[in-house]
């Protein structure tokens, strides 16, 4: 089964996805983790991508895609992937639908994590303050919400209109979240 985690920075996504890898064996494919580990271990990739992440704006598509084609065999393997940060955009979203088609292997369900924005505000700045991510600032959070309304929410329409959109309640505890969005995964 191949699902979409899809919300706002700081919604929940990344940590609900390793929840899923633990009770569910499927693997997480995680473009920020991927393009933050190809930053660290200084890569070519990791060089031409770091300016950008640092202002909050997003990787191309084409990087993007290139990173998740090459782990879908790995997923495939394990009985599922988990899509965390990707798709961002629509163009995105329709050359997933693509490289899967291929594949037999199609998105099952997208599931929204709803987060109120203060909320998100405080997360991000507890996450900075504890992990030191240099792409947690409160001005590059700004930018990357700025993306997200402008760029990723169409995706709402787009996954609705394909009859995979669930929206779960991202507030309240971590076991809370997991038992709502298992839920609706189950549904």
């Amino acid at each position: 089964m191949n699902i979409i985690l899809f919300g706002p920075p700081g919604a929940g996504k990344g940590t609900q996805s390793k929840r899923l890898v633990q009770s569910r064996g499927w693997v997480q494919l995680s473009t920020g983790d991927m393009l933050r580990d190809a930053r660290k271990a200084g890569t070519e990739l990791g060089n031409r991508v770091a300016g950008i992440m640092d202002r909050g704006e997003l990787v191309s598509d084409e990087i993007v895609i290139a990173l998740i084609n090459e782990r879908l065999p790995e997923a495939e393997a394990a009985g599922g992937a988990i899509f965390d940060g990707f798709p961002r955009t629509v163009p995105q979203a329709e050359a997933l639908d693509r490289l899967l088609a291929e594949r037999s292997s199609p998105i099952a369900k997208v599931v929204r994590l709803v987060v109120d924005q203060d909320e998100l505000v405080a997360r991000v700045e507890k996450r900075a303050a504890e992990e030191g991510r240099a792409d947690d600032t409160v001005d590059a959070f700004k930018v990357r919400l700025k993306a997200y309304n402008d760029q990723t929410a169409p995706l709402i329409p787009f996954y609705t209109g394909q009859n995979k959109l669930v929206d779960v309640d991202g507030m309240g505890s971590m076991d809370e979240v997991s038992a709502r969005i298992n839920a609706a995964l189950d549904a």
